[in-house]
């Protein structure tokens, strides 16, 4: 077939499919199916993002120039992973380490990925820290709004990702047993990184919401994505999302940003652990392997 006509007839198609999807998401359950749908599609993309970020480590391996005088393992199980980057030692482990799923870790599978991200991040990190632990380790992401820096603050003040929007409060609610905060109140600079968990949702919280709440209120947290083991360093500013969103955290724009979880549906799966860090000596922001 001449090459005008095969552009002619897949032109066609293209505007027949575009009808056909317009009448048929006019029905209300074709929506919602073909939402959901959409979404799964979006999951399996990850998923095919983790092996080919698994290939990628391999080729790594495969390409990296021999030693003049190579060593011989004194043993089968000695890793020869020695010289990878951290970032590609977290990759090519974590994925083997947590479920593709939002779940809590057991403790054999806590204690080793607490290890893999502690000495490849240097910041130490727990899953339960002065024994306080979130329903998940692992979960899925969402995409915030941004939070006013200070009275006046605008949306046309954020130089990135305006589209997110803003908070119409200065600080979240405090009114609200659902929002975290704690006096003397969060300087500025912090609300540039800031992350989402279900407090609300803890067990004990309703019975010791006053002691419960200062402890998490801007409490460090470490989240790292395992498709490309991007880490960040952000503080508790809210409690969320809501169970029926099918999410368990969420993120600033910038943290989403840094994690490239800012695009499509603006959700991942990600891992959430505390940071031990009781002399404030660990900054916000993106993890510099």
């Amino acid at each position: 077939m001449p090459e005008s006509n095969l552009q002619s007839s897949i032109a066609k198609l293209e505007k027949r499919s575009n009808s056909l999807r317009k009448k048929i998401l006019k029905n209300p359950s074709a929506k919602k199916f073909f939402t959901k749908s959409t979404l799964l599609a979006y999951d399996l993309r990850q998923r095919s993002s983790r092996l080919l970020a698994g290939a990628g480590l391999v080729g790594s391996l495969l390409v990296m120039p021999m030693s003049s005088s190579p060593t011989i393992p004194t043993e089968i199980n000695q890793p020869v992973s020695s010289d990878l980057t951290n970032q590609q030692k977290i990759l090519g482990n974590l994925q083997e380490l947590i479920p593709h799923q939002p779940a809590k870790l057991s403790p054999d599978s806590a204690a080793k990925v607490e290890s893999l991200v502690s000495e490849n991040t240097k910041i130490p990190v727990k899953t339960t820290l002065d024994d306080q632990t979130l329903n998940h380790d692992v979960g899925y992401i969402g995409f915030e709004q941004h939070l006013k820096r200070y009275p006046g603050d605008s949306l046309g003040g954020h130089d990135d990702l305006q589209e997110a929007g803003m908070h119409l409060v200065l600080v979240p609610l405090v009114t609200s047993p659902m929002i975290l905060r704690t006096s003397p109140p969060r300087p500025t600079w912090k609300k540039k990184y800031y992350c989402v968990v279900q407090t609300l949702y803890l067990p004990n919280w309703e019975k010791d919401y006053r002691q419960l709440k200062d402890w998490y209120a801007f409490r460090k947290m470490l989240v790292v994505n395992p498709v490309n083991g991007n880490a960040i360093v952000c503080d508790i500013g809210d409690a969320g999302p809501a169970d029926w969103t099918g999410k368990q955290f969420g993120g600033s724009p910038e943290t989403m940003q840094y994690l490239d979880l800012n695009k499509g549906p603006k959700k991942g799966l990600v891992l959430m652990m505390f940071v031990d860090d009781p002399d404030n000596k660990i900054p916000l922001g993106p993890v510099n392997y």
